[in-house]
């Protein structure tokens, strides 16, 4: 258990999508750190240029530049939605698959347009996360990942969720539910964020001093 006496360590989200910031703030709730948003922590607009072709460089990037501009520490989350019968598609592309700007509803609208187009083949999908912490007065980064399997379903179903939730159906839940259709508590249990949170935990833990 971690003392409430011990001091607690400001960290920047480096993300401007308000769902993962609202995910990230619950899953690492625990630990006495305060995650402080980018509009928070900066007096202007922060955005960076996501061109790398992984979630970890997307990830590392982001992390290492927001760092250095504000000297705070900085956690980027980089994620998204692999499909094997798209070979890996949409990836790291997943918040633009439908175009830069695009809708979460446009971007599911594409994805199952073009399964629809492959017919017959398998559904089978992963969400996959990575999580990087750089601190601007360590060396090296803390570099944590996880992924959860399941399946593309045609009829979107949940209002919970946001980005793809509503046609992920969730391989290891009963009932055939989709990621929107999970309270948050559900959710944060065995999403791929919650798994690399607590692939990070350890030495989070030891960089905060707690353990």
């Amino acid at each position: 258990m971690i003392r409430s006496v011990l001091a607690r360590r400001t960290v920047v989200c480096a993300t401007n999508n308000k769902h993962k910031l609202r995910e990230l703030r619950q899953i690492f709730a625990e630990l006495p750190i305060d995650l402080v948003s980018l509009s928070e922590a900066a007096s202007h607009p922060i955005e960076v240029v996501e061109d790398r072709d992984t979630f970890e460089g997307n990830a590392r990037k982001k992390a290492r530049e927001v760092a250095a501009l504000l000297a705070l520490p900085a956690l980027a989350d980089d994620s998204g939605l692999e499909v094997d019968a798209l070979l890996g598609a949409p990836g790291v592309r997943s918040a633009r698959y439908a175009g830069d700007g695009a809708t979460d509803a446009e971007n599911n609208r594409k994805l199952l347009s073009e399964l629809e187009s492959l017919s017959g083949v398998p559904r089978t999908a992963r969400f996959r996360c990575v999580l990087v912490l750089h601190d601007p007065t360590v060396g090296e980064p803390i570099v944590s990942e996880g992924a959860i399997e399941g399946e593309i379903t045609p009829d979107a179903r949940g209002s919970l969720g946001f980005g793809y939730d509503p046609i992920f159906v969730v391989k290891e839940l009963p009932g055939r539910r989709t990621m929107a259709e999970l309270a948050d508590a559900e959710k944060n249990a065995i999403s791929h964020r919650a798994r690399a949170a607590r692939a990070m935990a350890p030495a989070l833990r030891r960089w905060l001093g707690v353990e």
